[in-house]
């Protein structure tokens, strides 16, 4: 489950499934920073799930539908999976913290995040994945929510590892 560094410390397998590439480069540049910043802390991936074919044709469910189907081939049996998610439970920096840390503890085999479409999850991806984590109640671009996680995923990191990359009492 965990990888062994040099220095004998366990290092958490995260992945990110995200639908469809980022398309624009200010946002890969931002969410290539943090990856690599988490590279020292976790073993970090990110799966891009290519953007469908001839979808301005397509009615949105079969969209999910389709997108779903993809990401479910990517999941294995013993994954703990979180979707990002507007209806998901919301939290403070320092609870992310103490809830990935929650998820080192249980020797988690596998912690994997999704971010869907533009138009969300199918049916069948919600009933496989119950849990479900909201960045915030405000709406933002399934490309954009790509860097903020990322960022988030990294602060939570530099809380529990004391570094002063995160500022401030709000839990």
């Amino acid at each position: 489950m965990y990888l062994r560094t040099a220095n004998n410390t366990l290092v958490m397998k995260i992945l990110l499934i995200v639908v469809g590439k980022t398309d624009q480069q200010w946002l890969t540049d931002g969410i290539n920073q943090y990856v690599e910043r988490l590279t020292h802390f976790c073993q970090f991936d990110i799966q891009v799930i290519p953007d469908l074919k001839n979808t301005r044709s397509m009615e949105p469910q079969v969209q999910k539908v389709r997108e779903g189907e993809q990401i479910l081939k990517l999941l294995q049996p013993s994954d703990d999976v979180w979707l990002l998610d507007d209806k998901g439970h919301e939290m403070t920096s320092p609870q992310m913290a103490q809830w990935l840390e929650k998820r080192m503890a249980q020797s988690t085999k596998r912690l994997v995040f999704i971010i869907g479409g533009p138009y969300g999850f199918s049916p069948d991806v919600y009933a496989r994945v119950p849990g479900r984590l909201s960045l915030s109640r405000m709406t933002f671009s399934h490309q954009m929510v790509r860097l903020i996680f990322v960022e988030q995923l990294y602060r939570a990191f530099s809380i529990l590892h004391n570094l002063p990359y995160h500022h401030g009492d709000d839990s």
